[in-house]
């Protein structure tokens, strides 16, 4: 899009390939557990997710009314113009089909000098909610369905919702902290952080799943990939990593199962020795990950209010989010 906004969070290829390598993901989390309580929960917060970026998207296309507002440094013409007010902005500004770089803003996407200078920190949230257009929102939508549903319906919803949100908001503050021209907008940041999830899970259970290898090598390719492809220009890598790093450690702190035998202790006679619900390493990686995140989001945010330029304490951390080849730079020209 124009005005320099980031693709995140609205990379058609990005997004594409996170589309399969998220249903690979969800594909790991079908090996068997030794001692899974046989139900499950109803997924619902997923689907109200949803719903409610769908109903968000939709409310931002109303306001946009390209037909009215269309930008005269554009050339062309709405496209869809049938839709009405509905229709999309000239490919030229934004080839995803949604809405113009300054709706965006204007609802709430994330931009570092409203965030830091104006105060207003709300936007580490609501950019969450925003996507750039039908083909961002799709795709995202289609991964959080793939991946949210399967750990909603194992762990319930109030520790998927929590990691999701924190997941989102870690995202968002660690792509203020690196990226300064250029807004941002969509739920990546939350989907790298069920994928972090997964992977915390996988480890802190370690001892309850069977082919273990093959579910940790299968999460780690993804992990990869993914992360990889947010090397491309206009992908807001530090978006992803900031929300895959607050679902890992969150992962640890809220997805523990507990050890095996524990749900069926009702059957053990009364004078047999009482274990503790987890093991001693879950309940480690519990203290460390808790320690982790509450400092690391402390210093983050310190940071950002008080205006610090992260690239000023890691001098190479930019090549997290773009390589530049001579193929593309890096500065968001092509």
């Amino acid at each position: 899009m124009s005005g320099g906004v980031d693709i995140e969070r609205e990379g058609a290829n990005k997004n594409r390939a996170n589309n399969n390598s998220y249903v690979a993901a969800t594909a790991s989390s079908s090996y068997l557990i030794e001692d899974m309580d046989s139900s499950q929960w109803t997924s619902w917060l997923v689907p109200m997710f949803v719903v409610a970026n769908v109903a968000v998207f939709i409310v931002v296309m109303y306001i946009n009314d390209c037909p009215k507002h269309k930008h005269l440094a554009f050339e062309g013409n709405c496209v869809a113009r049938f839709l009405g007010r509905f229709s999309f902005e000239p490919l030229r500004e934004n080839p995803l089909f949604g809405p113009s770089s300054r709706t965006l803003e204007k609802l709430g996407a994330l931009e570092w000098t409203k965030v830091v200078h104006k105060r207003q920190g709300w936007r580490l949230i609501t950019c969450i909610w925003l996507h750039a257009g039908v083909i961002h929102l799709l795709t995202n939508m289609l991964c959080l369905v793939f991946i949210g549903i399967r750990l909603e319906q194992q762990f319930g919803f109030v520790r998927i919702g929590i990691i999701y949100l924190v997941s989102g908001f870690g995202g968002s503050v660690l792509s203020s902290l690196f990226i300064r021209n250029s807004i941002s907008v969509g739920a990546s940041g939350a989907l790298f952080g069920l994928l972090g999830a997964m992977l915390s899970e996988l480890i802190t259970n370690w001892t309850l799943y069977t082919n273990k290898a093959a579910a940790l090598l299968t999460l780690l390719v993804i992990i990869v990939i993914n992360l990889a492809i947010g090397i491309l220009p206009h992908v807001d890598n530090f978006a992803h990593i900031g929300g895959f790093l607050s679902g890992f450690l969150f992962g640890f702190v809220l997805l523990p199962r507990p050890r095996f035998g524990w749900l069926n202790r009702r059957n053990i006679s009364a004078n047999a020795p009482v274990k503790s619900k987890y093991k001693s390493y879950q309940y480690m990686l519990w203290l460390v990950s808790l320690v982790l995140l509450v400092a690391g989001f402390t210093v983050a945010l310190v940071m950002l209010f008080q205006g610090e330029n992260g690239n000023n304490r890691c001098h190479w951390c930019h090549y997290l989010s773009c390589i530049p080849t001579n193929r593309w730079n890096c500065d968001g020209t092509a």
